[in-house]
């Protein structure tokens, strides 16, 4: 008969303890992950695409919301009357006046509710000193040019008349003979 012992052909020998799960799989990552020795890859994909297609998004987005022209929009509060023959609007100060204030370039410059209470044409002192300001400085960096002395208004529907005399008579004062209304285009009629 054989040399091996009786109960050896029933059990298997007593084998040392290891790593024996899975072992038969043919798959080099699973036994890599097995022995302990399965790592990543060093070498990583940016899905380029889509980030690609993200930075358009934003360069159109920025596009869109940037104004050139330097023109400050009109504020929502301010109804601006409206007219047939419009021209472009001029570089010069832009002076708005609301329901009871009065903004320059988009600062506060004065308050409609003394020429309301007084009921008379009044300077307002403190639009007078800022447009001043403003030739002053404008004839300081441009000193071999004319000064045009352009300034545009921007008045509410609702506003008093005797308001608007008054803001119209301080910036004529203060050296701006050159005075525009801003109003809204009426009409399909093409810009001049």
């Amino acid at each position: 008969m054989s040399h091996c012992p009786a109960l050896a052909r029933f059990h298997p020998p007593i084998t040392p303890p290891g790593r024996r799960l899975l072992t038969r799989v043919p798959l080099k990552s699973v036994t890599m992950k097995l022995l302990g020795r399965g790592s990543r890859s060093v070498n990583l994909e940016i899905p380029l695409i889509p980030f690609i297609d993200f930075l358009l998004c934003i360069v159109c987005f920025l596009l869109a919301s940037f104004s050139a022209s330097g023109e400050i929009p009109p504020d929502k509060n301010v109804q601006m009357p409206k007219a047939f023959n419009v021209l472009s609007s001029t570089d010069a100060p832009i002076v708005t006046v609301t329901g009871n204030q009065i903004f320059i370039d988009g600062l506060s410059a004065g308050s409609t509710r003394a020429i309301e209470d007084s009921n008379r044409l009044t300077r307002v002192d403190e639009l007078f000193s800022r447009l001043k300001n403003k030739r002053e400085l404008w004839q300081q960096v441009n000193p071999s040019r004319e000064f045009p002395g352009a300034v545009t208004l921007r008045v509410d529907r609702k506003v008093q008349a005797l308001v608007v005399k008054s803001v119209f008579q301080t910036a004529a004062m203060a050296g701006y003979p050159s005075i525009s209304f801003q109003v809204g285009r009426l009409g399909n009629t093409e810009k001049r």
